[in-house]
């Protein structure tokens, strides 16, 4: 996130807006607070390749809380805003971090994690007056605004080290190598990103995400330095999404499947009221979306910039998928084959169309952050690839298919099952808002395949909904992937990223501590 010579050459233009208060913070403003939170870092005992960690909800104080130490050589942990106090001690302790900035919406929590962690010595509050029995606890505002607002003598580059989202185990902490170099030289594979989405300057890219996850972040750090407009909504809605699409002439923008359905799903009225012609690039995020969901989406956008600019125009859709993705690779889609490879668990090509677990030439090199086993069971025996134990297959046009994480696989009286499918075919049914396919035990077979449901508002839970669903099953599915029960919730655990939670899922059905593990 460092503006560079953007600051000079374009001071007043808007570096980022906050959707909901239409706040604007210029290149100008942006680069001074940048600066004045490099010196407070400096001051305060951090070197280059020391870590640090943000805590707090997207507010207008998150982007100069990273790009403060993309240009002071540090790294920094954006921390999943929504975990409770233990979760973050774990991360804090595990990172290494010795500096915490967090807002007073999430200050209690912060500082019962910061209790577990003598390593933090410093604890910055957004919109808060510190804490007077603690001297670790300042204000944010006041600490940086005796700090100079030009840049650091001596400028590095920097990187975020994110965590994975911890949906099957705890979150691992993914390291880059860190060159010794300015930070207006970026890392290779942001390079590769900004060219992939069509980054260029004067676009407006509208981020809907929380700023902690991956993708988000490197999106958003992408268009800050290349002289972008950032439009960051604080939580997402779809109706508000649509909206300020219109409101701002949206080009580029990141999403997560869940937000696609949301979208679809709202009243024609409602999703049909909005000018949507300005959109060149749609990112998706944070999981595989459904093809029904993809298709019904280009048919909606598409037909609209149809609309506007002719049959000659479109609009590019790319998928990211998780952290690690990200890490390593960054894209999944149309793929050079001595790039990616599909193997069996003996490490053996599978053919066309099988599904296997994907391995990639390593893009970067990287390490599981104080793990050196993880490290090693995500790399080839010869060093020359890695996994992060995604599923999926190549089909005849050299296309990736990602059809599951290996460690969601559901073993049925010897039959591996991946509950993908079955999910992306439930989520397109009317009546479903949500839905998730996980293996519960079964004294026969092992396990068997259950979904579980969130309606749609309206929807009553009866048995009438559970045989139409299950109908509409068997009318698309094989029979080993057909559910044996379905059981309904108020609201699936699924993260604001959109990552579904399943750990927490499978715990009421296997108890806690006895997961299945694959």
């Amino acid at each position: 996130m460092y503006a560079g010579r953007y600051a000079l050459e374009h001071p007043d233009r808007p570096a980022f807006i906050m959707a909901s208060s239409g706040q604007v913070v210029t290149y100008a403003e942006y680069e001074a607070r940048c600066n004045q939170l490099a010196h407070l870092l400096r001051a305060s005992g951090l070197r280059r390749l020391d870590h640090y960690s943000v805590f707090m909800e997207n507010n207008e104080r998150y982007l100069e809380s990273c790009g403060a130490g993309e240009r002071a050589g540090l790294y920094y942990t954006c921390v999943n805003s929504y975990l409770t106090a233990d979760e973050l001690a774990y991360i804090l302790d595990n990172s290494e971090s010795q500096i915490l900035i967090t807002s007073r919406a999430k200050r209690d929590i912060a500082l019962a994690a910061v209790a577990q962690c003598p390593g933090i010595r410093l604890v910055l509050v957004v919109d808060d007056q510190g804490d007077a029995d603690d001297e670790r606890v300042r204000d944010f505002a006041t600490s940086v605004a005796t700090q100079p607002s030009t840049p650091l003598p001596d400028e590095r580059l920097g990187t975020p080290m994110l965590y994975s989202s911890g949906t099957t185990g705890r979150p691992k902490g993914i390291t880059r190598p860190l060159p010794d170099q300015p930070p207006g030289q970026p890392l290779p594979l942001f390079q590769f990103l900004g060219n992939l989405w069509g980054y260029r300057e004067n676009m407006v890219y509208l981020s809907p995400a929380p700023l902690y996850h991956s993708a988000p972040q490197a999106a958003v750090s992408l268009a800050i330095r290349i002289g972008a407009t950032v439009i960051i909504m604080e939580r997402f809605d779809p109706v508000e999404y649509l909206r300020l699409v219109e409101r701002y002439h949206v080009t580029h923008t990141q999403l997560v499947p869940t937000m696609f359905s949301r979208m679809l799903k709202l009243p024609d009225e409602q999703r049909n009221a909005f000018d949507l012609s300005s959109l060149e690039v749609a990112v998706h995020a944070a999981a595989p979306c459904p093809v029904q969901v993809k298709e019904q989406m280009i048919e909606w956008w598409g037909r609209i910039i149809h609309e506007y600019y002719g049959a000659t125009e479109g609009l590019g859709f790319t998928a990211c998928n998780s952290e690690e993705w990200l890490a390593h690779r960054g894209t999944v889609g149309k793929v050079m084959l001595g790039d990616l490879h599909i193997l069996d668990d003996d490490m053996n090509p599978l053919p066309m169309g099988v599904p296997g677990t994907i391995w990639f030439k390593t893009a970067t090199e990287f390490e599981y952050h104080n793990d050196p086993d993880k490290t090693r069971e995500s790399s080839s025996p010869d060093g020359t690839m890695t996994t992060v134990g995604d599923v999926g297959y190549i089909d005849a046009d050299n296309f990736l298919y990602l059809t599951d994480r290996k460690t969601f696989m559901i073993i049925s009286g010897g039959v591996n099952i991946y509950p993908q499918e079955t999910e992306d075919l439930l989520i397109t049914h009317p009546k479903v808002a949500d839905a998730a396919v996980i293996g519960v035990p079964n004294p026969d077979l092992g396990e068997e395949v259950k979904a579980v449901v969130q309606l749609m508002p309206g929807v009553d839970p009866d048995q009438q909904v559970v045989e139409e669903l299950l109908a509409f099953c068997r009318a698309h599915l094989s029979r080993q992937k057909l559910p044996r029960s379905i059981d309904f919730e108020v609201e699936l655990p699924r993260l604001p990223t959109g990552k579904l939670y399943k750990r927490q899922l499978r715990d009421r059905y296997w108890g806690e501590g006895q997961n299945k593990i694959v």
